[in-house]
């Protein structure tokens, strides 16, 4: 293997060079995508084991084009598709394959609904005689192939559609679908935000039938939002938003069968009130559906198999937990039907192999640390793969273990976050690494050794380019607060002198189960730390209690009291750092976005006496207008916890302001609602506390689109200045330093 990054390693951190570095860091060269990593994208690992896939485009010939790559050798092998090829289509942005690979999705147009939801236009195109078919003349939703590639199912109206496409007709299959009423197959709001999947139908294994979940949101209360636009009058958006405690979508179970062209509801031996049904995937067996059933408090979770021929159903696994159960991807049928599920039970997320009929046959993984993604299990080696924290909770690595849980074998040796796309006989890997020191390199590895076989793609070009700019190191520790060592980085200066002192700026988001102090290369938000830090500034960020990767007992404590805890263990922690010689703890100021705007409000009033200044961007203020699925996960509902919700909510702590505070926040932000804001700017007001705020219109959760991104960044970062940075006070005389560190 090549020696990593070594112009990114010594130019972006080595002391000695730093000062050689002389360019700074702007907003206007972060926004501009200038530091954009290269990708691989779409990669899909072809049937034969031997060749994958990828998406390639041609920009100065507009032209998009799937490429077929050799394993072995990483050689292009052919073109399989080019949108100069296909007359009917301009160019294509996506793509995904039938199950036998004979035909493609070309994805043409998309338009977002919601997080991860869209409207399309999609064909499909036949590799043998390069045929292409329009699914549908309306932009439909999740167009999927049948298993045997002869017909497509998709969403269209709220209601499911299946063509065939031999003879092109058309059947719906579902006709009572309307829109804030019934949807069928594609997720309501809260499901495809909070259990994070669109599609809620699937294909058996014979393409005979359709499962697919029904949802009635007659209930469900409205929320609407102004969209102003540019017209003279503005138009509302009404959407079905289940805020906590109050009616959630009732949900059914439903199977169509082709052959007798009938729906029928599908019902399970036992009775529950106000469920979920968070997941659906079929089994090997093409009459056994496997279904999910949740409580509303989200901490009994059933595995049901349902027997469609028969209509019987068995339940083969039962979990609960004194908090919650997270829902994963993570459940893999073998050929017998036996299956691959991961659980927290044991107080850490492991890998469990369980008989068809939920017999447990043996614990896979084990120990004190975290299992974070499942890749696959290899029939022929009788091999499983996966991902874990194994080697410290802020890395990733990759590895093999046997069935039986033996011969484990860490297949990733260089530090960082590593992770692995497999191909399908399992006999290579490509890995994806990134640490704070370098780029995303992607390499070919070996399955069974783990071995690197080639370089791919690298990020030389990005670290080359980094390297020339004045940068820091970022530094990994722990801090013991509150009884816990907690993970914490720190940005300091590159021209640091201890014998100085610095103001301080925190950041985090602190939600159950999150991480943002990890070993892996630069987000956006990394490089404007970078610019604070060559302004001045010491960057820190620390993961409290609650976070994730660290066990169950850790992520859980927060369990009916969100923003207790994460609030203390910041504070706590600014405390900490303040004390240090090189800190000035006059100026210490903290932020975060959504979740870590809750905890940057509250830390600056519960924290009056440690924070200076806060910035909270579309921070939920109180956890009574946030939806149903993710807060009753954490609080139950306000019916049962009112306490839990009010004593923490930062709109019941604003006399407590004492510094300088900004609010921020979208107006068409149909996740963290504008009224979140309008209800704490409302209780600032009638406290009498002063305060600045910006609201971005028709800007969504991400607050994005043209300019914005770089007006926001401004603006947060001429509001650092002038509360951090700006006028220090020394010995009685005020002295002008404009961001800069006090001398």
């Amino acid at each position: 293997m090549k020696i990593r990054h070594f112009v990114a390693i010594v130019g972006f951190l080595t002391t000695s060079l730093i000062y050689c570095q002389e360019k700074q860091i702007s907003l206007e060269d972060i926004w501009s995508g200038s530091f954009r990593t290269e990708g691989m994208q779409a990669l899909h690992s072809m049937k034969n084991g031997k060749q994958y896939s990828v998406l390639n485009f041609d920009r100065q010939n507009r032209t998009a084009t799937i490429d077929i790559y050799n394993y072995k050798t990483l050689e292009k092998v052919k073109t399989l598709v080019s949108s100069a090829d296909i007359a009917e289509i301009q160019g294509f942005f996506d793509y995904s394959f039938s199950n036998d690979e004979s035909k493609v999705i070309l994805t043409t147009k998309s338009i977002p609904v919601f997080r991860r939801s869209t409207l399309g236009e999609f064909y499909i195109y036949d590799i043998a005689s390069k045929k292409i078919t329009k699914v549908s003349d309306d932009l439909v939703q999740e167009p999927t192939l049948s298993p045997d590639g002869t017909k497509i199912a998709y969403g269209f109206k709220n209601n499911l559609f299946v063509k065939d496409l031999s003879s092109g007709k058309v059947d719906q299959i579902t006709f009572d679908g309307e829109k804030n009423i019934i949807i069928n197959g594609i997720t309501d709001w809260v499901y495809e935000e909070e259990f994070s999947f669109v599609r809620a139908f699937d294909w058996n294994k014979a393409s005979n039938q359709i499962a697919f979940i029904r949802f009635d949101e007659t209930e469900v209360p409205e929320f609407s939002m102004d969209v102003f636009g540019s017209d003279l009058y503005q138009t509302q958006q009404v959407f079905k938003y289940p805020k906590a405690g109050e009616a959630n979508s009732k949900v059914s179970l439903h199977l169509y069968d082709l052959g007798s062209n009938k729906t029928q509801e599908l019902k399970v031996d036992k009775a529950y009130n106000d469920f979920y049904i968070p997941r659906i995937k079929w089994t090997n067996d093409a009459n056994v559906l496997s279904a999910q059933y949740m409580n509303r408090h989200q901490n009994e979770l059933d595995l049901w198999m349902i027997n469609t021929k028969a209509m019987k159903s068995n339940l083969v696994l039962a979990e609960q937990d004194k908090a919650y159960i997270d829902v994963t991807f993570n459940l893999t049928f073998l050929q017998d039907n036996s299956f691959i599920w991961t659980s927290e039970k044991d107080g850490y997320n492991h890998i469990y192999h369980y008989a068809n009929d939920g017999r447990l046959i043996n614990q896979v993984t084990n120990g004190n640390w975290e299992v974070t993604n499942y890749y696959g299990f290899n029939e022929k080696a009788n091999t499983i793969y996966y991902q874990s924290v194994e080697n410290g909770s802020i890395n990733r690595d990759v590895y093999s273990i046997k069935l039986n849980g033996k011969n484990k074998k860490r297949l990733t040796k260089t530090e960082g976050t590593n992770s692995a796309s497999f191909s399908t006989d399992f006999t290579y890997f490509i890995n994806t690494h990134s640490s704070a020191t370098s780029p995303q390199e992607y390499t070919l590895n070996s399955a069974k050794s783990g071995e690197v076989v080639k370089s791919i793609k690298d990020n030389d070009k990005l670290a080359q380019k980094v390297g020339d700019y004045i940068t820091s190191k970022k530094e990994f520790s722990t801090i013991n607060i509150n009884g816990n060592d907690l993970n914490m980085w720190m940005i300091k200066p590159a021209d640091f002198d201890a014998t100085k002192e610095y103001p301080l700026f925190m950041y985090q988001y602190s939600g159950p189960g999150s991480q943002q102090v990890a070993n892996r290369w630069n987000s956006t938000n990394d490089y404007w730390y970078q610019m604070l830090a060559q302004q001045g500034y010491i960057v820190a960020c620390v993961d409290g209690r609650g976070t994730g990767f660290k066990g169950a007992d850790f992520k859980k404590v927060t369990q009916n009291e969100l923003g207790k805890y994460e609030v203390e263990d910041q504070i706590a922690a600014a405390k900490k750092l303040g004390a240090l010689p090189y800190i000035d703890e006059s100026r210490i100021g903290i932020w975060g976005w959504s979740y870590g705007g809750f905890m940057s409000s509250n830390a600056l009033f519960k924290g009056n006496d440690v924070f200076k200044m806060a910035i909270a961007v579309a921070p939920v203020t109180s956890w009574r207008f946030y939806d149903t699925i993710y807060t009753e996960r954490y609080m139950t509902t306000p019916q049962e916890n009112s306490s839990g919700y009010d004593e923490n909510s930062p709109i019941n702590h604003v006399d407590k302001l004492e510094g300088d505070f900004l609010l921020i926040h979208g107006s068409g932000d149909d996740n963290v609602h504008l009224q979140n804001t309008m209800r704490m700017v409302e209780a600032l007001i009638q406290a009498d506390k002063q305060f600045e705020w910006m609201i971005y219109p028709d800007k969504n959760h991400g607050i994005y689109g043209g300019n914005t991104r770089l007006h926001l960044y401004k603006k947060m970062t001429n509001f650092i200045n002038k509360t951090l940075g700006d006028k220090i006070k020394e010995n009685g005389k005020e002295e002008e330093t404009t961001s800069k560190i006090k001398d």
